[in-house]
């Protein structure tokens, strides 16, 4: 099995133990993606663009794979807290992914992620 790291723009923090995605074969596994400022490095503070910003983190480490949104089979997402920003999470997300045979997912509530953010979103490819 060769496992082959990837980057995209702004996708991992330098020098954190962890690599950003991960390739192997045909499948492509990201790590948790939180919505940060490019400048700051801190999460964004409104909640949609923290969602935002995570979506545009998993897509561009997706297509530095050669794949797309389309090819997202399953997501994690994490939200801070409680499920009280179910429904906004919705419908941003919703927008991202094409109608039909979107992602599996799955969504819990949690009492705290990294940098005070208020969501998370890791997700696995096949290309």
């Amino acid at each position: 099995m060769e496992k082959h790291p990837l980057y995209g723009a702004g996708a991992a923090v330098p020098g954190a133990p962890y690599t950003p995605a991960v390739r192997v074969g045909d499948m492509v596994f990201i790590s948790g993606q939180l919505g940060l400022d490019p400048e700051t490095k801190q999460p964004h503070a409104e909640f949609a663009a923290q969602v935002e910003g995570a979506i545009a983190g998993i897509k561009a480490l997706v297509e530095a794979a050669g794949g797309s949104l389309d090819n997202i089979v399953k997501t994690t997402i994490f939200l801070s807290g409680d499920m009280s920003r179910f429904a906004e999470l919705n419908a941003i997300y919703a927008a991202h992914f094409s109608e039909g045979v979107r992602p599996a997912r799955s969504t819990f509530a949690v009492a705290a992620l990294p940098l005070g953010a208020l969501v998370e979103i890791e997700a696995i490819a096949v290309l």
